[in-house]
């Protein structure tokens, strides 16, 4: 460790759960970041100020407006370019700390690229919206043997819980199937921005521990309400045998059997994939201009055509804003879009 090393986390190395020893394993270390909104964006700040060495963030979104109240890296400057997520955060990060390595990855996380984007990964993080994601998160998790750490956040209520493959139980052993009906979700019910930091700090200092370890990751389930104050844990279940992910090796979500929904997280919008077909924003700029209002930088194209809000990535991909309706939004996409 160099001496700027030792002076820049020197308030972390005093404290006696991770001294010299672990603060050289947060710097090798490699974390990946699976969504980088109100949860994500905090824990991505939380680990690059503590050092973790690699540092990889996914996300398919753009900053908006609304995002500001609650996402920890964005400022108002990121939602007026629309610029993507994980590329904002990733210049937010670099300016926090010059010294680490940053990978933004503006896409999805899929059963095609999860096993090349997870793999190798000392821990991940889960700052996801759907359960189907988490799931596949899982697989990955279980198969390679990496530790992860789930959240979730929505009004004033947060959940949290630390799997580590073989030593714990897995999510398919505490949800062996994704909860019934529509949940809600920041959109439809609001969320607390104290919430989502207080459930991400849980979730970083889960990460800690496992990376530096010093202590065994907590074996319990811990949930909160900012609102009311009431705190409560809970023992995570025990491995069941006859789990499809940990039990019997089952790695349905893994293997493409599911997919993460199209419809985004109550926001009255649908995520196209198109990625066979990547597009030239430029001239797709040039095309779309006497038809609406065009915004465009490399990274994403925004095109209003009210009462429609088309955000358009260089891979093809889009979403959609304005429709649930997965039929209509392919429509949008072939009449508009296309070549």
């Amino acid at each position: 460790m160099s001496p700027h090393e030792q002076e820049r986390y020197s308030r972390q190395i005093l404290f006696d759960g991770i001294g010299e020893r672990g603060q050289r394993k947060l710097l090798e270390a490699a974390v990946v970041v699976v969504g980088c909104g109100a949860l994500g964006s905090f824990q991505a700040g939380a680990l690059a100020r503590a050092g973790v060495g690699r540092l990889r963030i996914i996300d398919r979104d753009y900053v908006e407006i609304s995002n500001l109240q609650r996402q920890w890296l964005f400022e108002e400057s990121d939602a007026a370019e629309a610029l993507p997520k994980a590329i904002a955060a990733a210049r937010a990060l670099k300016r926090i700390n010059s010294s680490i390595e940053v990978e933004a990855v503006v896409d999805d996380l899929t059963s095609s690229n999860a096993t090349d984007l997870l793999d190798g990964a000392s821990l991940i993080l889960d700052a996801t919206d759907n359960f189907e994601t988490r799931f596949l998160i899982n697989d990955v998790a279980v198969s390679r043997e990496i530790p992860w750490v789930y959240g979730a956040a929505v009004g004033s209520y947060g959940i949290t819980m630390t799997f580590r493959p073989k030593r714990t139980a897995c999510l398919g052993c505490v949800y062996p199937e994704p909860p019934p009906g529509a949940q809600p979700t920041c959109e439809t019910t609001g969320v607390l921005g104290p919430l989502t930091s207080a459930i991400a700090s849980l979730q970083s200092a889960a990460a800690m521990r496992i990376l530096c370890g010093t202590i065994p990751a907590d074996p319990n389930i811990t949930t909160m309400d900012v609102w009311t104050g009431e705190i409560r844990q809970i023992a995570m279940p025990e491995r069941d045998p006859e789990c499809r992910v940990c039990g019997r090796g089952d790695y349905a979500y893994l293997q493409g059997k599911h997919r993460a929904p199209v419809s985004l997280c109550g926001r009255n919008a649908v995520q196209i994939h198109e990625k066979s077909r990547p597009l030239d924003l430029t001239e797709l700029a040039q095309k779309l201009r006497p038809l609406g209002t065009v915004r465009s930088n490399e990274f994403a194209l925004r095109f209003e055509m009210p009462p429609y809000l088309f955000t358009v990535f260089p891979d093809g991909r889009a979403i959609i804003k304005g429709t649930t309706d997965v039929g209509l939004a392919r429509s949008l996409y072939s009449r508009y879009l296309s070549a």
